[in-house]
């Protein structure tokens, strides 16, 4: 596979998704470079905006199992992870997957699950396994969990920790369609589905292919000072209560490469970086004051990518 190949597997992916969802281009851009950077997304946005629909389409387009989790907050880990179920038949205990046993996971309103069970994804989206009575089971690749959570309904909610919200490679919102796109829409769902109808466009092994060949993808060192440079602003001391962590940093490397990747490109450049700072960085920053606040978080990683100036081939 060449980078050409990973840009066409990004079109026909996106070509189809199209048939179903309207209008989010630079958002399915991101999901799809998540899943070739091997990360995680949180889709933050209040109900019916197409969030689960766009899961189940790229579940779809791209020929992967997929599960659904409503999370609540009577869900225990087990429900999730699987659990060991004594048969009667046998006289043993026989471990039954649970839900997280698939390629594409929609943990749909995360934040309505107790800590305890948030917690239970942890191993499963860092390490991509899942480890149950002393034994250890690796997931299917390629694995992607795509959480979603609304911004504005907030009781009986628990707010995903810092720990967590750190594991999400990206957070996107899909944002409400415009007068002319809810036309479109209403055109297109009038009569059935067209999910429905929705056939596969890639198969797993491509995926695994632009996986392993993403991280080959060149990063010069102005454009890795550029990723580090921002990454030190956002630690602030009278700004900031927490800023970027090193792990941010590697997530703004990694996807960096994939979007690369998916535009056809084996090296990257300044305005892939700028493009990506503020899904990749703004959830994991804390400003004083203003907890919660991701609009607030998304204002200050833009003032930054304002002040501080990009590498250009003159500097280099």
């Amino acid at each position: 596979m060449q980078y050409a190949d990973i840009a066409g597997l990004a079109r026909r992916v996106k070509e189809n998704v199209a048939k179903v969802i309207i209008g989010r281009d630079e958002q399915l851009d991101l999901i799809l470079a998540a899943i070739i950077a091997k990360g995680h997304v949180l889709l933050e946005d209040v109900p019916g905006t197409g969030k689960t629909v766009m899961a189940r389409s790229l579940s779809k387009s791209l020929a992967c199992a997929f599960s659904r989790v409503q999370f609540t907050p009577d869900l225990l880990p087990a429900d999730i992870t699987g659990m060991s179920v004594y048969q009667p038949q046998t006289g043993k205990f026989e471990f039954v997957p649970g839900p997280v046993f698939t390629n594409i996971l929609l943990a749909d309103e995360i934040n309505r699950a107790t800590p305890r069970t948030q917690s239970a994804l942890l191993e499963c989206m860092e390490e991509k396994q899942v480890t149950e009575g002393g034994v250890t089971r690796k997931l299917d690749a390629p694995f992607l969990v795509i959480a979603t959570q609304n911004p504005v309904e907030t009781q009986g909610t628990f707010p995903l920790p810092e720990a967590q919200l750190d594991r999400f490679l990206i957070r996107l919102s899909m944002g409400y369609p415009d007068e002319k796109e809810a036309l479109q829409l209403m055109q297109r769902f009038i009569r059935n589905s067209p999910l429905e109808e929705l056939e596969p466009v890639a198969g797993q092994e491509e995926i695994r292919q632009a996986q392993q060949l993403f991280s080959q993808c060149q990063v010069s060192v102005p454009v890795m000072e550029y990723m580090a440079a921002l990454c030190q602003a956002t630690r602030n001391e009278d700004k900031t209560q927490l800023g970027v962590s090193p792990r941010g940093l590697l997530a703004l490397l990694r996807i960096s490469q994939a979007y690369a990747a998916i535009q056809g490109r084996d090296y990257v450049i300044p305005d892939d970086v700028k493009k990506l700072a503020v899904p990749v960085l703004a959830h994991r920053v804390i400003l004083r004051g203003l907890y919660g606040k991701s609009g607030e978080n998304e204002k200050y990683i833009r003032e930054i990518l304002d002040k501080i100036p990009a590498p250009t081939e003159a500097a280099k």
